[in-house]
């Protein structure tokens, strides 16, 4: 029976040395019910909450045009995120989230700290501060100068997410910039501990390729509106070696949204 199966590995850890691409389980999850367990967190095999049905296309709640331009609408404000500490780089995705140049991503990705390089979509690297970090939540807000800040991408809302609907995820696996996959919502309400010993919560789950490097990037709707946080996968291999097998977590957007404030203060 595999193990494990669930990684928290979003981000890329290389050595400097070396030059090899190795993907790092920066935190692991244990399923409820006889798999085997990881350093930490938990996750119960929840029942999604009913829903309405999802509106038909066209309508004031239904896709807003086609994904293609959804994606060129929003690529623009997604970026790499690149961390050195000593000899090692550890790298994810991120999305600026207001005027003033702030960056949301996840906790694992900025890890214990370091040189933080954000790379911009148009390949501009921009030093950047760490406003604050919530291993429990695993959301961080990053800060880059406004004026080379593009424009932020707009919060949509959990409660208007709906099973089906169609999503973006937008970010850097394995280190491919500007990398955009497709996928619906394939269920909400997953229960999920978050974090480093972290509370409790739920988490949206999509079936787009979510990979190690993804982790932070958004996951956005039809309407170019964010409604989660990419953040973990399940995986059939140890340590996430497998990839995406289609099952991936994105923490919603109110949460999301409610953790970035609270960090900003």
């Amino acid at each position: 029976m595999p193990s494990d199966p669930w990684d928290y590995g979003g981000s890329r850890r290389r050595s400097s040395g070396a030059g090899l691409v190795v993907v790092a389980v920066v935190l692991a999850a244990l399923v409820v019910g006889g798999l085997a367990g990881g350093v930490a967190g938990r996750m119960s095999a929840g029942v999604p909450a009913p829903t309405a049905p999802q509106a038909a296309a066209g309508t004031a709640d239904g896709a807003a045009g086609d994904l293609s331009a959804v994606a060129a609408r929003v690529q623009g404000s997604v970026t790499s995120i690149e961390v050195r500490s000593g000899g090692r780089l550890g790298a994810g995705s991120g999305f600026v989230i207001d005027r003033q140049g702030r960056v949301l991503t996840n906790a694992h990705v900025v890890g214990d700290g370091g040189r933080v390089t954000v790379v911009l979509a148009d390949r501009r690297r921009v030093p950047a501060r760490v406003v604050g970090s919530d291993r429990a939540r695993d959301l961080a807000v990053l800060a880059i100068p406004a004026d080379q800040s593009p424009a932020p991408l707009p919060f949509g809302r959990s409660s208007r997410v709906r099973v089906g609907e169609p999503v973006l995820a937008l970010g850097s696996p394995l280190g491919l910039q500007g990398t955009v996959t497709s996928g619906i919502v394939s269920a909400l309400n997953r229960e999920v501990r978050m974090g480093d010993g972290g509370t409790g919560g739920t988490a949206l789950q999509t079936d787009a390729s979510i990979n190690p490097g993804n982790s932070g990037g958004p996951l956005v709707n039809a309407r170019g509106e964010v409604i989660g946080v990419n953040t973990a996968i399940a995986t059939l291999m140890r340590g996430g070696g497998g990839g995406s097998i289609g099952i991936g977590f994105a923490i919603p957007a109110d949460r999301a949204r409610e953790g970035a404030q609270r960090l900003i203060g």
